[in-house]
């Protein structure tokens, strides 16, 4: 587990809490558009056997209790339930081998119109399938570059809204010690998590912000374990940037902030906030992908 952490100057507590009323708002009302197996495949009802609507198909690394697919599906979700799809999905292809079977299953005997997930732990088998099926869209999470004719990729851009809720945190911090929980120390995780403390040190130079990361996508256990060894280390506000830091924080009776989706419901009283990717921009264009046909663009 690696950890890192940032000091600074303090700050008047009567500035602290208007900037923590004003950020606090900010916060909630920010958007970020970004534009398994369980061995369970699901399908929705809305739009089920019409072939007039477009089979979009999620294949996703992780449970969807994992917020980033957890955003993917609920766009998807509303998508179908919108009578614009038809939707199906299966979840926890956690390795690169299970990926690949996954996919090439999929594609072969369920035929989508558009197959959609994340490619973070998979690049390669993704890529190799999509080549396989040229005239299927695949639209990925991805690190890397499209790739012709049909794998477009996109990312969630939450940079902006992680600064504004390390600055709220900066704000709600009494012991001036905060606690990051991270998947890995990967371009993609990295640039949110230094927001954050970038954040934190626009309202609150003084506090400490310390950054642990648990070296994989979805352990809500170790998630839970490095959160509780932080509060241990006298953090009164964490970021779940993984899931199992609300847990800890809830156990705790402190405030935390979520990722990807609205999480007030999995603790209420203690989810301050969440930093939110609206997906649906970026399902909207796959599902155009699905009717006009493939592409290779970067989706956001």
């Amino acid at each position: 587990m690696n950890s890192q952490s940032s000091r600074g100057r303090s700050m008047p507590s009567s500035a602290l809490r208007h900037l923590a009323t004003v950020v606090s708002a900010a916060a909630l009302m920010l958007v970020a558009a970004c534009g398994g197996t369980t061995g369970n495949e699901t399908s929705s009802d809305e739009g089920a056997n019409d072939s007039s609507k477009p089979l979009i198909y999620g294949v996703f690394a992780t449970p969807l209790e994992e917020p980033w697919d957890g955003a993917i599906h609920a766009a998807l979700t509303q998508a179908a339930e919108d009578g614009e799809i038809e939707y199906k999905h299966v979840d926890s292809l956690s390795t690169s081998d299970a990926m690949e079977r996954g996919l090439r299953d999929i594609a072969t005997n369920e035929q989508p119109d558009a197959i959609i997930g994340d490619a973070f732990a998979a690049e390669e088998a993704v890529r190799k399938v999509a080549a396989e099926f040229p005239d299927i869209p695949f639209a990925f999470g991805s690190g890397e570059k499209p790739a012709p004719p049909n794998l477009s990729v996109f990312d969630n851009w939450l940079q902006d809204p992680a600064y504004l809720s390390g600055m709220l945190a900066g704000g709600l911090t009494k012991s001036n010690t905060i606690g990051v929980v991270g998947a890995m120390p990967i371009p993609e995780v990295n640039r949110i998590v230094n927001a954050f403390v970038m954040g934190v040190q626009e309202t609150n130079p003084e506090a400490t912000v310390k950054v642990s990361f648990i070296n994989s996508f979805f352990d809500p256990a170790a998630a839970k374990q490095a959160a509780q060894a932080q509060v241990s280390a006298k953090a009164d506000v964490l970021f779940a940037e993984r899931d199992g830091v609300i847990a800890a924080a809830k156990d705790a009776d402190l405030p935390v902030i979520g990722m990807m989706v609205d999480q007030m419901d999995e603790a209420p009283g203690h989810v301050a906030t969440s930093l939110i990717w609206n997906m649906r921009p970026t399902v909207d264009a796959v599902i155009a992908q699905a009717k006009n046909g493939p592409e290779a663009v970067e989706l956001g």
